[in-house]
């Protein structure tokens, strides 16, 4: 599934989503344990952008010699497994936005990396689960999973992934279903809202690999008095 996919830059989420940037600083390029920018509502239900950790357990939080991925959680075992469990009965929703996501395409017999972004070049954000932890020097951070949904049928993710493999999708959430995602605080209705965006509405392009940078440092984005619901 997803690892890697571009963040909506500090424009974009101004102009596009409406929202103040935070004061983190985050790669044009987002891999694991890198930092990113996603969207929760605030206490006025309000969106607002906070910086998090890409990946649902930071490195830095894992016992020595476990070498977890928790970039993305399956729509049928978000209820069921314990990383993911509690932030899901919880409705701890987010959105991440972004301006493509990568995915791998074997049709040449190779994978071949392919960009997929929406048709018509707008940032879009997709489906995500959020959680906060604690730091060693009493600080408050934010990490962050993508939602994943069968994609067997779906015209232009189907064509993703090694064949023989089941085919995934991350969930672009519509513009104007964003409030309903994020204040959504029951799992089986959270579930219904997890489904297949217009694939004519969606493009993909092959795109060569690049190295993945190194992890920048996370600074925590704090809660301060105002947090935002859990």
């Amino acid at each position: 599934m997803c690892v890697n996919y571009l963040p909506a830059n500090r424009q974009q989420l101004r102009e596009h989503f409406g929202v103040t940037p935070p004061d983190n600083d985050w790669p044009d390029e987002c891999w694991q344990d890198h930092a990113a920018p996603i969207l929760l509502l605030d206490n006025n239900g309000q969106l607002q952008a906070y910086a998090a950790n890409y990946g649902f357990i930071p490195r830095r939080h894992q016992r020595d010699g476990m070498r977890l991925t928790t970039l993305n959680a399956r729509d049928d075992t978000v209820a069921l497994r314990p990383t993911w469990r509690e932030a899901w009965q919880r409705g701890q929703l987010c959105l991440v936005p972004m301006q493509a996501f990568f995915e791998p395409c074997y049709e040449t017999g190779r994978a071949v990396r392919h960009r997929i972004a929406l048709a018509d070049g707008q940032p879009f954000a997709v489906a995500g689960l959020w959680r906060r932890w604690q730091e060693a020097d009493g600080s408050s951070s934010l990490a962050f999973a993508q939602l994943t949904i069968n994609a067997d049928d779906h015209p232009l993710m189907r064509r993703m992934h090694r064949p023989g493999d089941e085919k995934r999708s991350l969930v672009i959430v519509p513009r104007g279903q964003y409030g309903r995602w994020l204040g959504c605080r029951q799992p089986a209705s959270a579930a219904r809202l997890l489904l297949p965006y217009p694939a004519g509405l969606m493009a993909d392009c092959p795109a060569p690999l690049r190295p993945a940078p190194a992890a920048q440092p996370f600074t925590p984005d704090l809660f301060g008095a105002d947090p935002p619901p859990a």
